[in-house]
């Protein structure tokens, strides 16, 4: 029987379900987060006119950063479409393997004073083909995991591929603090950058590997012979959208704070640290470096404790303590202290982390099988567009145009108060066993019909 079916202990074979679904998040987060430290660190050098200043070239960086957050929706809901269709699994592997090739090709791309604006230009394409993958990475990976999980450990269980992003930016995090430790700052800027994103194609080979040992959940099965046999064959955004839009949007909205602050946290601290501090390169890196290894420790232990207390108050109190985040974090940075910088970084990584854990969870246990991929690639990916891609450019700005963190602070803790109202509006679904869900849905479809 699977673990989906019960309440008893995890079997070996949901073990492996999440390692492969962790093995290609933290392939895909690597390469994704790689390109965002790059963006500060080496793009706003070699892919922009020398005669931008420093922070508008740095602006330009993110906008290009901003191009795979616009894409991932649109991955989302091309991958959320055939993933309920065909399988989780057929999807995982075809994006890993278009998120490995255009960032193995970003390694290869000629600078500004080689091509001139083709260089940012073809930046900007395999950055929105990166962003096209990883958009349909998120919803399979976690659903994966979530359906092959038992009812009263489906917060810990599919909280394991969240850890992944920390695993995945720990990776990008060694590769360059390597690289910067062993190369002078022009060789670095000249062809050591390029080494981190030819290595990505080491890591999708061996988180492809990975997958094909795999399947897809016996409820997903299930509930595509339930949808030959009552002809459901819609699985559009579409019908989301008109079936389950408070799932959609309530979705959007415990996803907006959340977002926001991840991006200040891991992106943004990297140009407010070397602009307003004046921190070195390999610094800022130990710094990232500490605080996502104590994030992937902390995510499972949150995601247990959505189990146990459920999932709205965990997420409370992650609500309210981002909010407060920048208020404290900016202050501690300026002290220039490096245990006191890491602490804030450490923090707010903590903190995202009371937010992040359970989502997986919430998000599966709002649809029903046939269009969950759908459902929950939507309602995570395109509040990327209005929330994590634009953070770092609106803190750029913010920072630009007053020269203070107080701002940004403010803006995070407006970002928060919107997660705050979503999760007071969202059911508490802790322990639920999905195929009521899908009973229910195909209760409304013969009712339809009739």
């Amino acid at each position: 029987m699977c673990a989906a079916d019960h309440n008893s202990a995890p079997t070996t074979g949901l073990k492996r379900v999440v390692t492969a679904s962790m093995a290609g998040t933290v392939v895909e987060w690597y390469e994704f987060f790689l390109y965002g430290t790059a963006a500060t660190l080496v793009f706003s050098k070699v892919f922009f006119a020398e005669t931008t200043s420093e922070l508008n070239a740095i602006f330009l960086a993110f906008a290009t950063y901003a191009v795979g957050f616009v894409a991932r929706p649109l991955g989302g809901i091309v991958f959320g479409h055939y993933g309920d269709k065909f399988g989780r699994k057929k999807l995982l592997q075809f994006s890993l393997l278009l998120v490995g090739a255009a960032t193995f090709l970003m390694g290869c791309l000629p600078t500004f004073g080689q091509i001139g604006y083709w260089a940012p230009g073809l930046l900007v394409t395999l950055r929105f083909i990166q962003g096209f993958a990883v958009g349909g990475e998120w919803g399979g990976a976690i659903l994966l995991v979530a359906e092959h999980s038992p009812n009263n450990r489906r917060g810990f269980w599919a909280s394991w591929p969240q850890a992944g992003v920390p695993v995945g930016n720990m990776l990008a995090t060694v590769v360059l603090l390597v690289l910067t430790a062993t190369l002078s700052e022009a060789a670095f800027l000249s062809w050591g950058w390029r080494v981190a994103f030819w290595l990505s194609a080491v890591v999708v080979l061996i988180g492809y590997y990975i997958r094909t040992k795999v399947t897809d959940a016996p409820i997903f099965v299930e509930a595509q012979e339930e949808a030959e046999r009552i002809k459901a064959t819609s699985f559009s955004v579409v019908e989301v959208l008109r079936r389950y839009p408070r799932g959609v949007f309530t979705a959007m909205g415990l996803r907006f704070g959340e977002n926001i602050m991840y991006y200040l946290v891991v992106t943004f601290s990297i140009t407010y640290l070397k602009v307003s501090v004046g921190a070195d390169t390999s610094s800022i890196l130990w710094y990232l470096l500490i605080a996502h290894a104590v994030h992937f420790a902390v995510v499972p232990v949150v995601g247990h404790l959505a189990d146990r207390f459920g999932r709205r108050p965990v997420y409370l109190v992650g609500a309210v303590l981002g909010g407060t985040w920048g208020f404290f974090a900016f202050p501690m940075m300026n002290s220039g202290n490096y245990v006191v910088v890491t602490a804030a970084i450490t923090l707010g990584l903590m903190i995202h982390a009371l937010m992040y854990a359970p989502q997986p969870a919430i998000m599966a246990e709002m649809f029903p099988t046939r269009m969950r991929y759908s459902g929950v690639s939507l309602g995570y990916q395109v509040t990327s567009i209005v929330a994590g891609s634009l953070a770092p450019l609106i803190a750029v700005k913010l920072l630009d145009l007053y020269d203070s963190p107080v701002p940004i602070s403010i803006y995070l803790a407006l970002a928060c108060g919107i997660t705050l109202i979503a999760v007071l509006y969202t059911r508490e679904t802790n322990g639920i066993d999905l195929r009521t869900l899908d009973d229910a849905d195909a209760r409304e479809i013969a009712g339809a019909r009739a």
